[in-house]
């Protein structure tokens, strides 16, 4: 499939998924669509707040044991990154690997993929490096990838499997299972349960950018399918729910009022809200678990002093 088929389908399933959501009863938008050219930059500057603890406790692992994790990958790996963005986690791991074989990262957002891959590319010129543009949830965009020899890795970090609910997490993972062989590896981040201040805090925070990076869905909507959401009329409202283990994002509409998107009206009531994201928290023992259920054998984890975040490398059975 060629770029402007690409493009054309995301367009068709964000007018779909968008439609859909705002006709359920708890009104609910993928949190995928948050991750636009916009989207994606407002994120970037969330990693950077010290209120988003996620990405320097990751970052802290990574410093101190990537090479501990280049050795348990091997050489000669194809590194496959779903949800890639700005590839900036895989490229120093990368870099450690023994001989890397090639790297597949696939995207939603073409605009970051195809500037990532021209700056790695730059850096590490003889690694061939193919990119997918589409939605990697989907089995049709992982047909995309070329077909590699040797042992294939799965990089997926960041706690992105926390966006997912517990039974999408193990189809997800089943989905990457399908994508492997036995032996073939995963390596997996995900962040830890603790305190719900920290939690809270961290997906509301002080700056006010996650506040403008929930929001950036609204605007993205009435770009691209004609909405007529007052951005003012709604509120960003993120809280940690202690039975499911979950932060939840929400945008709250601050009165009644109807909404129109691709010619269709919806209907908000005040203090009505749209679900926008969860992120979903791990024990140990929990994330060893869906590693089990879905035909991952954990070999090894990294972890911080704290235990607030864990990255594990399992392997195919």
């Amino acid at each position: 499939m060629n770029m402007a088929a690409q493009g054309f389908a995301v367009v068709q399933a964000f007018e779909h998924d968008v439609l859909a959501g705002l006709n359920a009863a708890q009104k609910t938008l993928p949190c995928k669509y948050l991750y636009d050219e916009a989207g994606s930059r407002l994120f970037e500057e969330i990693c950077a707040l010290e209120d988003y603890y996620l990405t320097r406790t990751e970052a802290d692992i990574f410093a101190r044991k990537i090479d501990a994790m280049a050795q348990a990958l091997g050489p000669d790996v194809t590194l496959i990154e779903p949800g890639a963005g700005n590839c900036a986690k895989a490229e120093p791991l990368l870099q450690a690997m023994y001989t890397p074989a090639a790297y597949l990262p696939l995207d939603i957002s073409p605009e970051i993929l195809f500037a990532a891959r021209q700056r790695i590319q730059q850096r590490m010129p003889g690694l061939p490096i193919s990119p997918a543009v589409g939605d990697f949830t989907s089995p049709a965009v992982w047909r995309e990838l070329p077909e590699t020899a040797g042992r294939k890795v799965v990089f997926f970090p960041g706690s992105t499997i926390g966006n997912f609910t517990p039974e999408q997490a193990r189809s997800l993972l089943g989905l990457f299972a399908d994508q492997v062989q036995t032996g073939d590896g995963l390596l997996l981040a995900a962040d830890l349960v603790k305190d719900s201040v920290v939690l809270e805090r961290a997906y509301h925070d002080s700056n006010h950018v996650t506040e403008a990076f929930n929001k950036n869905l609204l605007h993205r909507i009435n770009r691209e399918l004609d909405g007529s959401f007052n951005i003012d009329a709604f509120a960003h409202r993120a809280f940690y729910h202690r039975l499911r283990r979950r932060v939840e994002m929400h945008l709250v509409s601050l009165k009644e009022q109807v909404v129109e998107v691709c010619g269709r009206q919806f209907h908000f009531a005040e203090g009505e809200t749209i679900h926008t994201e969860n992120s979903h928290k791990y024990t140990l023992a929990t994330l060893e678990e869906l590693l089990h259920s879905t035909g991952f054998q954990p070999q090894q984890y990294w972890t911080d002093h704290q235990q607030h975040y864990a990255i594990y490398y399992a392997e195919a059975v």
